[in-house]
């Protein structure tokens, strides 16, 4: 299977980043700014921003970034200067990212879910002297003394009187900054599951090339509207959302946090075309008493990762929104959002799969000593593309550990099939070794979650002094009637005996999950040990 029937702009092999050859689209915007540039010559008038009362026309949203580079120039921000982004969902955050954009300022994004010592660190590692965070979080920004290279600090609120409304008082810059296209354009700080976090550095031919895929694979235009029910500060947002939008001059729709029924509300009243969530996002849309009173009829991509998506949901969207298209796709900070799409023609055929290569992608599954490994057989996944990012900030030995011949180590165990589709099971750490047998929880979680009575659930391993481990369930249940033994007849009935869950904690609670929607595993296995204490 190929994207040879999709409008697929054509690519040629290039180099990138000293010693990388990789395929890279011919046409293509030379740094962001030039993106966001293009799209305001395309569709001047055309809606770009939309958030709450407010609505901006790329126009204005070009005329009022280059109005903050020039704010931003003016008080001693020079380009490849780090300017940190302390933001939640708003049209100041994509006005920020913009505005660095023109002035070649590299953008640091961090979660407004960060705590003090995790925002200082970040801070001083990449050594940014701006930061531009919400004022309701003043007290999350560290002290002067904590973060020696922290010249400024603009806050951002409602009023007209905020420091960040002083950014757009001045004239605009005549000209954007001269970049390279592999210049690093945005620092995106991976979880840190061992150790500290580590800077991915996201070139601008990086952003461009990833933006161009969902332009093509989606085929997105000037008519999409896509609503951000992720966070922006994460790659999902800023690159699915954000930065599609820009490439196809299209209206980003942005609404402060997912809630079910307010997502609803707005997505019916903004006309949305394009969607990018997690399967327990749609699964909370579609239990809403009132879903089918809402006019969803624009919708047509509903784009989805993280999990599996259970069948039973897509059956039900299938029959309440029949001209939505579900597409599956995985990626990474590193690979700068997507490196596999599922063509939306082939989700229901393939729904065990994260989809295809995307275009010019090479993804290859290789043992522990880096051989590759025959089709179909299991092993970590490693992805060579244009996405992929050049390393991380001031942090040469994670470099080295992670990046091979081009090639990023995912840490996902996975395999791919003789047609190229692609298949997740597990994190490598998350993998559970039960006497000698493996198991992958997304297997399990895939079997749970076509249950009526399952939202959502989480497998871990669970330490046996005889086994090594056993499995663990954490199950998120709907109202009413659901049991252990139901739930483990079920698995029983689907799964190897050694693979059904022999524990399970049942819950009305959501699953703890990290700002980009992942399920914080470790969170659950700490909790599970403390409980046994």
């Amino acid at each position: 299977m190929d994207w040879s029937h999709y409008p697929i702009p054509a690519m040629r092999l290039e180099a990138r980043f000293g010693d990388r050859v990789v395929p890279a689209f011919c046409e293509r915007p030379l740094s962001l700014w030039a993106m966001i540039a293009e799209a305001a010559a395309r569709n001047p008038d055309g809606e770009a921003l939309v958030c709450d009362n407010r609505r901006m026309d790329w126009r204005e949203v070009a005329q009022q970034s280059a109005q903050i580079a020039a704010g931003l120039r003016k008080i001693g921000v020079r380009r490849g200067d780090r300017i940190a982004l302390l933001l939640g969902n708003r049209i100041e955050f994509v006005l920020a990212l913009f505005g660095a954009a023109h002035l070649g300022a590299v953008t640091v994004l961090l979660s407004t879910r960060q705590q003090k010592p995790e925002i200082a660190y970040v801070l001083n590692d990449c050594g940014a002297t701006l930061l531009i965070h919400e004022a309701a979080l003043s007290d999350r920004v560290p002290d002067a003394r904590d973060v020696p290279e922290l010249t400024h600090r603009v806050a951002v609120d409602e009023t007209s009187a905020s420091l960040f409304a002083d950014l757009v008082r001045d004239e605009p810059l005549p000209a954007p900054a001269d970049v390279g296209e592999q210049d690093t354009a945005m620092i995106l700080y991976t979880s840190g599951t061992t150790g500290r976090p580590k800077g991915a550095m996201l070139a601008h031919c990086n952003i461009i090339h990833s933006a161009m895929i969902y332009e093509a694979c989606m085929q997105l235009t000037r008519a999409d509207r896509s609503i951000a029910a992720v966070p922006l500060a994460h790659v999902t947002g800023v690159v699915a959302n954000i930065m599609s939008m820009a490439r196809c001059a299209g209206t980003l729709i942005i609404v402060a946090e997912f809630k079910a029924a307010d997502y609803l509300k707005v997505a019916a009243r903004e006309r949305v075309t394009q969607t990018v969530m997690v399967p327990a996002m749609y699964n909370l849309c579609l239990l809403q008493a009132d879903f089918d009173h809402y006019d969803l009829s624009a919708w047509r991509i509903g784009g989805y990762g993280g999990a599996p998506m259970p069948i039973a949901t897509i059956e039900k969207l299938a029959v309440k929104v029949p001209g939505l298209k579900l597409i599956n796709a995985y990626g990474s900070t590193e690979t700068t959002s997507p490196s596999t799409i599922m063509p939306p023609e082939l989700t229901s055929a393939h729904i065990d799969s994260v989809g295809l290569p995307c275009p010019g992608a090479e993804i290859i599954v290789v043992d522990a000593a880096g051989r590759e490994l025959p089709r179909g057989e299991i092993g970590e996944i490693w992805i060579r593309s244009g996405s992929v990012i050049k390393g991380y900030w001031n942090n040469p030995n994670a470099t080295a550990e992670s990046f091979t011949g081009g090639f990023w180590h995912s840490g996902d165990l996975g395999s791919i099939d003789k047609n190229d589709f692609v298949r997740v099971f597990d994190r490598q750490k998350d993998m559970i070794n039960r006497g000698g047998l493996k198991i992958y929880s997304a297997e399990v979680e895939s079997v749970l979650a076509g249950h009526p009575g399952v939202l959502e659930s989480a497998i871990i391993a669970k330490p046996c002094p005889v086994l090594g481990e056993r499995v663990h369930a954490v199950i998120v249940t709907r109202a009413g009637d659901v049991s252990e033994a139901m739930l483990r007849a079920w698995c029983a009935e689907r799964l190897s005996d050694y693979k059904v869950p022999e524990t399970m904690t049942l819950t009305s609670e959501p699953l703890p999950r990290n700002a980009n929607g992942k399920v914080l595993k470790r969170q659950l296995r700490e909790g599970w040990a403390a409980g046994q204490a």
